[in-house]
């Protein structure tokens, strides 16, 4: 499961950041154990170094680990928060997923930089606003066709804070042709699912 940027504290960059081992996370580690699920979900990060990350934090009935720092930072996300190193790779059953967080999927680095990964799957998480979902679309063509890859797009519905008083919601998924073939709707709540193959 992917889940939007900043997903457990919504885009609120003053949020304090979340432990691998912080509380919070128990519910979610919870439902990953019952189900055999493998949750990718969003908050700000800190390092051994005191450093800070808009980050996608791996949970799963083992626990939670970081996955990913958000590399491309975009408005004011760099008064607080440290660039990430670029395009990794998460293996899941097999699988070797590229990871992005909003920005990152426009940035022509780092689509280049995970389609040279060969992955299978490109998964991110995003906060757009309406008026963004032509943006949206577009990147996630770019993507799944330079990777040869599926994409897998999880986007924020509903208000989150910040400049985003509205959201765009319409998560998707792609198939490596460019083609949508899973979409949610606008509305809080909204899935897109479906089997990879």
């Amino acid at each position: 499961m992917v889940f939007p940027e900043l997903s457990l504290t919504g885009y609120e960059l003053r949020a304090r950041a979340v432990r691998p081992d912080d509380d919070a996370l128990a519910p979610i580690i919870a439902a990953c154990a019952e189900t055999g699920s493998v949750a990718l979900v969003g908050a700000p990060v800190a390092d051994a170094a005191g450093r800070e990350f808009i980050g996608m934090i791996r949970v799963d009935a083992d626990g939670a680990r970081p996955a990913y720092h958000k590399s491309w930072l975009g408005g004011t996300e760099a008064e607080r928060f440290t660039a990430g190193d670029g395009p990794t790779v998460l293996e899941i059953d097999g699988w070797r997923l590229g990871l992005g967080i909003c920005k990152d999927t426009g940035a022509a680095q780092h689509t280049v930089g995970t389609a040279d990964l060969e992955i299978d799957a490109y998964l991110a998480g995003l906060v757009h606003q309406p008026q963004e979902l032509a943006e949206q679309e577009a990147r996630a063509v770019v993507l799944a066709r330079t990777c040869r890859a599926y994409v897998v797009f999880a986007n924020f519905a509903g208000p989150t804070g910040d400049v985003f008083s509205r959201t765009a919601g319409r998560s998707a998924i792609w198939s490596p042709a460019g083609e949508a073939i899973a979409r949610a709707g606008p509305d809080v709540g909204d899935l897109a699912r479906t089997v990879l193959a």
